[in-house]
């Protein structure tokens, strides 16, 4: 039966980029789909953080670049498509900070529509035409957010951008879905990461916790980062213009 099923979620052979895969959530993705076969590649200002006890994968390799460079991350993808092609893309990387509506500044609002919207279109651009060559169907993974669905008391920037990702999700899906790609998103609910931190204190926490179906945190590696592996896999080849909720309920409970 093994023999059977496991060629649907092999990645073995497969190429493909991973941002912001340092740490938190990205950095756990990046090294299941490692175990899984696939070489990635960890597109991030800084290398991988060894700070926890991970199944860490060899095969995931950092490649030191600003993805809201534009020169420096079309260099970047074009070396990796000529050298041996792009399969996946999982657009990871972002930014939050809490800040009462009333007081968010230009230049924040920019700064973090630069990298949660503008890098993540760019960068799938970018990726395009080696995707659409992928022998094994390309595959793109935006990470979405309840955020896109939910209002949030500090984080309205935030709620604005991942909300724009879920239109480039559904964009892409259909007017690539001729072009060999399927683009589908993932929405983390409360996974502890450095993020999760910055945007909740003890009681908040508390109160979102008491308001969600599992009452806990999710884990990134055992319980979040499976389901991209299944995303870009075999086994996923018929799902396109989707967005996965790994929320423990909280979506379906509301807030």
């Amino acid at each position: 039966m093994n023999d059977i099923i496991s060629p649907f979620f092999s990645l073995a052979g497969r190429s493909g980029i991973v941002t912001g895969a340092s740490a938190g959530i990205g950095r756990a993705v990046a090294h299941i789909l490692g175990h899984a076969g696939a070489t990635v590649y960890n597109f991030s200002r800084r290398p991988t953080q060894r700070d926890i006890d991970l199944p860490w994968s060899e095969r995931v390799i950092d490649v030191a670049v600003d993805i809201t460079d534009e020169v420096s991350l079309s260099a970047a993808i074009a070396d990796i498509g000529e050298q041996q092609g792009i399969d996946f893309l999982v657009n990871n990387a972002g930014k939050t900070r809490r800040v009462e509506a009333h007081e968010v500044e230009a230049e924040f609002w920019r700064e973090i529509h630069s990298l949660n919207v503008d890098a993540l279109f760019r960068t799938s651009q970018l990726c395009y035409p080696w995707l659409k060559q992928s022998p094994y169907v390309g595959r793109i993974v935006n990470v979405s957010s309840m955020a896109a669905h939910l209002g949030f008391e500090g984080v309205t920037p935030y709620c604005t951008t991942k909300a724009a990702v879920m239109g480039i999700t559904r964009g892409l899906a259909v007017e690539w879905a001729g072009q060999n790609i399927l683009v589908n998103a993932v929405a983390p609910g409360w996974v502890k990461t450095n993020m999760t931190a910055t945007v909740a204190d003890p009681q908040r926490l508390e109160k979102i916790l008491a308001r969600m179906p599992l009452h806990r945190y999710g884990d990134a590696w055992s319980e979040l980062a499976p389901v991209f592996c299944f995303l870009l896999s075999d086994a996923a080849r018929y799902i396109n213009g989707q967005e996965i909720a790994v929320d423990g309920g909280a979506l379906s409970f509301g807030f």
